[in-house]
């Protein structure tokens, strides 16, 4: 303030009423006021003395803001993100409650219990939307892996629950069941792909597995959407016509795999030297490296523990594709397949471990057919 008084003095003083205004308003001694030149502008004009009072309240109405926006940035509100933190936590709990319930007495719940927690966790991502501008980059991203955590616990809940084929995790190797589909034919010598002790993947769906340098072939038209699965396979081109409602990749190496709709979503785990056409409502990429994705999908695609991965738009053909990403709410391009989150990198800066790929290194419209095989 008395930096401010200092400058007003001197433009006053410029004016040649200063010394005059400041007498009267008992600011500076009154023996300076026995001065004669100095009482010499006491009349002052009524306009003048108006325009001086409105500078003065000017001055004094800025010299207000600038503290107020001092005292704004120093102490800075995080009630917005506090709140946030606090429903998003609730909201999880209480999804994870469920989740946990329903997995350990699944013969008590039924599906409207699942749609129930389906329900939660759109509540959730709803939650995320409508505060992401808010809120710090690290918290969005963190919040959105919470969210793909739970889809993925979900789903692994939804397949013990509601009746369809089996699928499973388990950390210890079972000798496979007999095989009964073409595509389940296993040659007298396997090659000797990963050892056996490392697989941790037992599944009773439909899928190629345990192959080596073959051409995989597999129309999907006309049969019953399931779940399907690509494991323990190198130097191997795969090519799946049709839809189905879910697909598993698996420890793959030196691989390109091109994909009609998945109505659901793509699981892809420990991954090399690989390129993948696919489309899906979402896709979650774990342990991938130096690998090409050529992606349509809805939501962002999610990697992890990954590096060298770029990604490209979808480039499939078959004959039918066309009504196939339409019944799969598929067939508009979203631009989500440049989109995409590396939850194991949470700063704000983009992630070293992905990158579009360049225009002139794509490979151009790709075309299958079930003569290929």
């Amino acid at each position: 303030m008395i930096k401010v008084l200092i400058s007003l003095i001197g433009v006053l003083n410029l004016l040649g009423f200063g010394q005059n205004f400041f007498y009267r308003k008992n600011w500076l001694p009154e023996s300076d006021a026995s001065n004669p030149s100095s009482m010499s502008n006491q009349n002052l004009d009524p306009s003048i003395h108006k325009k001086h009072q409105a500078m003065l309240e000017r001055l004094s109405n800025r010299h207000q803001a600038r503290a107020r926006s001092k005292e704004s940035d120093s102490c800075p509100s995080f009630e917005s993100t506090d709140s946030f933190l606090a429903r998003f936590s609730e909201l999880k709990q209480s999804i994870t409650s469920e989740l946990t319930q329903i997995e350990q007495t699944p013969e008590s719940f039924t599906k409207a219990d699942l749609d129930n927690v389906s329900a939660q966790v759109s509540e959730l991502e709803k939650l995320v939307a409508e505060n992401s501008y808010h809120l710090p980059s690290y918290e969005v991203r963190a919040s959105l892996k919470t969210i793909a955590d739970l889809k993925e616990s979900l789903e692994k809940v939804a397949l013990k629950l509601v009746p369809r084929k089996k699928f499973s995790f388990k950390g210890k190797a079972s000798k496979p069941s007999q095989p009964v589909a073409a595509v389940e034919k296993v040659k007298n010598e396997k090659p000797d792909l990963v050892p056996s002790e490392t697989r941790s993947f037992v599944l009773d769906t439909s899928g190629f597995r345990d192959r080596k340098g073959e051409v995989l072939v597999e129309n999907l038209k006309g049969k019953d959407m399931g779940e399907f699965m690509l494991s323990d396979l190198v130097s191997c081109d795969v090519r799946l016509m049709g839809r189905s409602r879910a697909i598993f990749i698996h420890r793959l190496r030196n691989c390109k795999v091109y994909a009609g709709p998945a109505l659901g979503s793509v699981l892809i785990d420990d991954v090399e030297d690989c390129v993948f056409v696919l489309a899906s409502h979402q896709i979650r990429i774990h342990n991938a490296k130096r690998c090409d994705f050529y992606l349509r999908v809805r939501s962002r695609p999610i990697i992890e523990d990954s590096n060298c991965v770029r990604f490209a738009p979808y480039c499939l053909q078959y004959d039918g594709i066309e009504d196939d990403l339409r019944e799969s709410r598929l067939d508009e391009e979203t631009g989500n397949w440049e989109n995409v989150d590396d939850f194991k990198w949470l700063r704000a800066v983009q992630s070293p471990n992905w990158s579009i790929l360049p225009e002139n290194e794509r490979m151009s419209d790709f075309r299958i057919s079930s003569a290929d095989g």
